[in-house]
């Protein structure tokens, strides 16, 4: 027999819960001073408050941008490693001149490796022009070169860490520390999702068994916003989402029927007490999992594709099927209403990812062959169908490399102070060009472009003031650019 206390009896007999005795024990008095209590925090509304609180028990609803936006859906390609601007697009012909000579005034703490710090070294790979842009492109991106006109670039990125977990934080959160929300998660915060059926935000990492990027599940977490707002992670084995499929042995229709009957139960509880809306958003969530189990094996079916879209993104290719069946799967879910979606190349470190200390040719060529077919494949079909325009699609990584070779091998060592960041779409200005680092590419020395700087252009192109976008906790009202960033304005159409 489940033990009840005693102070649950009464003459009438047993209370359904504790508000339920607070609200007749001493006549009332103790739910009267449980509300004086809450009233002095601040933490109880109106009637006419909670009835409004009512309405928003779903934290994902559609919400109003501040300003008209350009954007209405993000794929960020997350390049994980750092990829070395100076051998993918940020062209340095010096390098070529300078092969093999010291590098005065490096200081040799910038990478991770201080005493490994070799002469500049030349890039192994061709560079060449293409498209009406005149873009430089590295030859280990054949087909992207195709696509260099729909893109703008921002090649003097800079970031604060030299470090792989600080910085990834700081690229995903705008700090260098774990416990900050994402950016998915602030734009999931501020927007919601036109997507009622599917997570509001989607994460898909590496599926070859090279393991997660540097501090995990934290890079898409929802900090200490609201766990709703955090990046649901597809599993690259067995469902993708837990628990998407009902019990085998559930019989047809049960779980529709449990849920009307818990929302029958607790129907009176909640007229009751309009301003309490826990139970109301518990009871969306559960919703919300149904409706998932209902739209999302349908979303990330891509053999409902035709033939040619395979041919086209290279899923059957040995070497690319894995990136290509996630970025067709991203277009599948902006398509359905998604709102922000994430997809990481590489995994763990060094030759997992695009961290290539060893040996730069081997490392980048084979990354690069990975991701090129399936991120041209997926520029081409958003345009085709027409959600280009209203998709923001981001290419890059957490910092970039030094010009200098690492002692002990042909690759390059970690370089906060530079790196390149390109965006297609989503009311970018197609074919730009902004800022520039020094003649090897060490730093950025035009424009410079911070993080913040980063993030608040990628709000201010969903339609969001980046210094408008707040959440009150622990008495301070945050923000993912802090107090910093300014709206890198000449790459907005």
């Amino acid at each position: 027999m489940k033990y009840i206390p005693r102070w649950f009896v009464s003459p009438q007999g047993v209370y359904a819960d504790r508000r339920e005795f607070l609200r007749q024990a001493g006549q009332g008095f103790g739910l009267l001073a449980l509300a004086g209590l809450l009233h002095q925090e601040g933490l109880l509304g109106s009637e006419a408050q909670g009835a409004e609180a009512l309405k928003q028990v779903n934290p994902l609803a559609p919400k109003p941008s501040h300003f008209p936006a350009k954007a209405k859906h993000v794929i960020w390609l997350f390049m994980n490693g750092g990829p070395s601007h100076v051998d993918t697009w940020d062209y340095k012909p010096e390098l070529e001149r300078r092969h093999g000579q010291e590098l005065k005034g490096l200081d040799p703490a910038t990478g991770f490796f201080a005493n490994q710090v070799g002469p500049l070294m030349r890039s192994p790979f061709r560079f060449s022009q293409h498209g009406e842009s005149g873009t430089w492109v590295s030859e280990i991106f054949p087909q992207l070169a195709k696509h260099v006109d729909k893109m703008a670039f921002i090649h003097s990125c800079w970031t604060t860490s030299n470090n792989h977990s600080p910085a990834l934080f700081m690229i995903n959160t705008g700090q260098t520390r774990m416990g900050f929300p994402c950016v998915g998660a602030w734009v999931t915060y501020g927007l919601g999702t036109e997507s009622q059926n599917l997570p509001a935000f989607v994460v898909m990492y590496d599926t070859l068994g090279r393991g997660l990027p540097k501090g995990h599940a934290q890079n898409w977490g929802a900090g200490f916003l609201p766990s709703i707002f955090q990046g649901t992670a597809l599993k690259h084995q067995g469902a993708p989402i837990d628990n998407l499929y009902p019990p085998a042995d559930f019989p047809p229709g049960g779980q529709r029927r449990q849920l009307d009957l818990i929302r029958q139960l607790n129907r009176p509880y909640s007229q009751r007490h309009p301003w309490e809306t826990d139970l109301a958003a518990r009871i969306e969530s559960f919703e919300l999992a149904y409706r998932m189990q209902m739209a999302a094996p349908e979303a990330l079916d891509i053999d409902r594709e035709p033939e040619h879209i395979h041919r086209l993104y290279g899923v059957q290719e040995k070497h690319c099927g894995h990136f290509a069946r996630q970025c067709l799967i991203a277009r599948r879910l902006v398509e359905r209403g998604v709102r922000f979606v994430q997809i990481y190349s590489g995994g763990m470190e060094n030759e997992r990812s695009w961290d290539g200390h060893k040996n730069i040719d081997k490392n980048h060529r084979g990354f690069a062959r990975e991701t090129d077919q399936p991120i041209a494949a997926l520029l081409e079909d958003l345009q085709q169908r027409g959600l280009l325009e209203e998709t923001l699609v981001i290419w890059g990584g957490e910092f970039g490399r030094l010009p200098v070779v690492q002692k002990g091998g042909t690759g390059r060592d970690h370089n906060p102070h530079a790196f390149t960041v390109w965006m297609a779409g989503g009311g970018v200005r197609p074919g730009v060009h902004y800022g520039a680092t020094d003649e090897v590419g060490l730093k950025a020395v035009e424009n410079r472009v911070s993080v913040h700087d980063l993030h608040a252009t990628i709000l201010h192109l969903l339609g969001l003031d980046h210094t408008r976008l707040t959440y009150r906790y622990n008495g301070r009202d945050f923000r993912l650019t802090d107090v910093e960033g300014r709206v890198v304005q000449e790459v907005v159409s």
